[in-house]
């Protein structure tokens, strides 16, 4: 395979510490609210299975020649998935994930040089090259492996995974304070002229939206 190999390599250990995690969870531990507003335990680990299968398709569509959608139904089809799957019993929610990781594990594996050049299309209908979405998907386990409640916080990201993500991350700071008084305090300090701006000042004081990685 010649292609993000080191990704594919980093999000795949990031798929067997996840699934580690969720040894014996319980119907209970399944049914709990998560860290995202409106979600429960089970609703975050659907949509990682959901988001896996469409990882799959994509990446077979590629080797086949085609270019193919995430979801072919849409955002529709993904909201309507998630609500069907999420209140299941513990254990076909854990496999159905396991499932589905294995599956996208398999589609990496299967991926040709040729592949990798191809696309398939985002949800929005946003050409989405083949090469980056390994690390889109490294980004969706690690986030809601957080967003799960289950113990597992952002101090335990990979270092990969931070400096992978970090830079792209920083260039969005401006983008969360509005006011310009508040945008120069963010510039002074990013200088070394300024104290350290408090969290609610860029934004952060409040919860992402459920899904906010997709």
């Amino acid at each position: 395979m010649e292609g993000p190999s080191q990704v594919v390599a980093s999000c795949t250990d990031a798929h067997a510490r996840l699934l580690e995690r969720l040894r014996g969870l319980d119907d209970g531990t399944a049914r709990r609210p998560s860290r995202l507003p409106g979600w429960s335990v089970g609703h975050v680990l659907t949509h990682l299975a959901r988001n896996a299968d469409s990882h799959s398709g994509v990446l077979e569509a590629a080797v086949e020649g085609r270019s193919a959608p995430q979801y072919p139904g849409g955002e529709e089809q993904r909201e309507r998935e998630i609500a069907a799957g999420a209140g299941r019993p513990a254990d076909e929610v854990v496999a159905d994930l396991v499932a589905s990781c294995r599956r996208l594990e398999l589609a990496w594996a299967s991926m040709t040089p040729e592949a990798w050049d191809g696309h398939g299309y985002r949800t929005w209908g946003e050409a989405w090259p083949c090469r980056e979405m390994p690390l889109h998907r490294w980004r969706e386990v690690e986030l809601h492996h957080v967003d799960l409640g289950l113990g597992y916080s952002a101090g335990e990201w990979p270092e990969a995974f931070v400096a992978a993500e970090l830079p792209a991350a920083a260039t969005r700071l401006a983008e969360r304070v509005g006011v310009a008084t508040e945008r120069a305090h963010l510039l002074a300090w990013l200088f070394d002229r300024g104290a350290q701006p408090a969290l609610d000042l860029l934004g952060w004081q409040q919860t992402p939206p459920p899904g906010a990685a997709r």
